[in-house]
């Protein structure tokens, strides 16, 4: 199998572990097992709880427990719509090796995150991409997407969008999903984001529970401030989620035992996690929007949630050019553009530590005023 190379992923790997002040970041401000264990209620007598654990297999598919704290953040799945992976990375990855094969037809509502283009041309399918535009604040476009759609086998999109921040709401979802069930089309919504939108509770219906062929994954990291648990899960029909397991067994056999405990122990108290989270992405988009109304050479759509926004910005050097001095004098990293096939774009993380972001926006504002000299 030959795939693409994964643009964001090759940036990160080369350029992350040199960066002072890394404004690259997706994950909301990580947490430690110590203040996981604090925003749970518990204390570190809940390590003990781990002393007598077995480290074999465990429940293959997930446990019980875990299962029903993911059943928690949707309105209709059960158990049976449920199936536990190695990330939400993991769980785009099966299904669309699931479902996705030669002569097939696949819509990616475009820009997103690399796997929903490379992973269906790599199975042999045609992928149409529909192109996000900002004069429509990068929302879908009824039309190209229903024409795009036509005899599609699948339609792939993130939500909240990764990397423009854009939302789309109830109403847009239904519009896909109407357009899907013309075409008896499965829908496979990217969710990792879901639950900080910028306003009310956080939270945007989920595929799952709106589309009867919707396919919704999503997983500890982004949202929930948990990367290094690497765990996430399909939600989604019984008939996906058993095909997706054939495909698991070849490359999962379970999730580790710690990672399933402490994923459970985080979504069992999901409300106090999630009001972090959106403290903090609702926090530093304030301080992004502020400090972009006093850049000349910056621009951007407002994003409604997630953790990312796509800044334009006005100088005559590619994207990478930019990063890469920009991070080789001041230390501060975002990421390209051109890794999203967005030339001429910036992809910032707002949602690190509220310190970085303040010192790396004066940094990187410092320096674009330089650039007139």
């Amino acid at each position: 199998m030959k795939i693409r190379e994964f643009g964001v992923e090759i940036w990160m790997n080369a350029h992350e572990n040199d960066a002072t002040w890394n404004l690259a970041e997706t994950c909301v401000d990580s947490v430690t097992i110590a203040g996981l264990l604090a925003l749970c209620g518990r204390n570190d007598d809940a390590l003990a709880e781990l002393l007598p654990m077995r480290m074999g297999y465990g429940a293959i598919e997930g446990s019980a427990r875990l299962k029903a704290a993911i059943c928690g953040l949707y309105d209709r799945q059960g158990p049976e719509n449920i199936i536990v992976t190695h990330g939400t990375i993991g769980a785009n990855h099966l299904v669309h090796s699931a479902l996705v094969g030669p002569g097939d037809a696949v819509v990616s509502v475009v820009p997103t995150y690399q796997q929903h283009t490379s992973i269906p041309e790599s199975c042999g399918a045609e992928v149409r991409p529909v192109w996000l535009r900002p004069e429509n604040a990068f929302l879908p476009d009824r039309t190209e997407l229903a024409e795009a759609a036509r005899g599609a086998k699948l339609i792939a999109l993130t939500n909240p969008n990764n990397p423009t921040g854009a939302l789309i709401d109830r109403a847009g979802l239904e519009t896909i999903a109407a357009i899907a069930r013309e075409n008896d089309a499965w829908v496979l919504c990217d969710e990792v984001y879901r639950g900080i939108d910028q306003d009310g509770t956080g939270f945007t219906v989920s595929m799952a529970d709106l589309y009867e062929k919707g396919i919704s994954t999503a997983g500890m990291s982004k949202a929930f401030s948990l990367a290094g648990l690497r765990l996430g899960w399909v939600a989604a029909p019984p008939e996906v989620i058993h095909a997706v397991s054939i495909h698991r067994d070849y490359t999962t056999i379970s999730v580790g035992g710690l990672d399933d405990h402490f994923a459970a122990l985080a979504l069992e108290s999901a409300d106090r996690i999630l009001d972090r989270s959106r403290r903090i992405t609702r926090t530093n988009l304030g301080i992004l929007d502020a400090w972009i109304a006093q850049q000349p050479r910056i621009d951007y759509i407002r994003p409604r949630s997630g953790t990312t926004a796509l800044l334009r910005y006005d100088l005559d050097m590619s994207s990478a050019d930019l990063c890469r001095r920009l991070q080789r004098e001041t230390g501060v990293m975002l990421l390209p553009g051109s890794a999203l096939d967005m030339e001429g774009w910036l992809r910032i993380g707002y949602a690190c530590d509220t310190e970085t972001l303040k010192t790396g926006l004066a940094l990187f504002g410092t320096w674009l005023a330089a650039q007139d000299g």
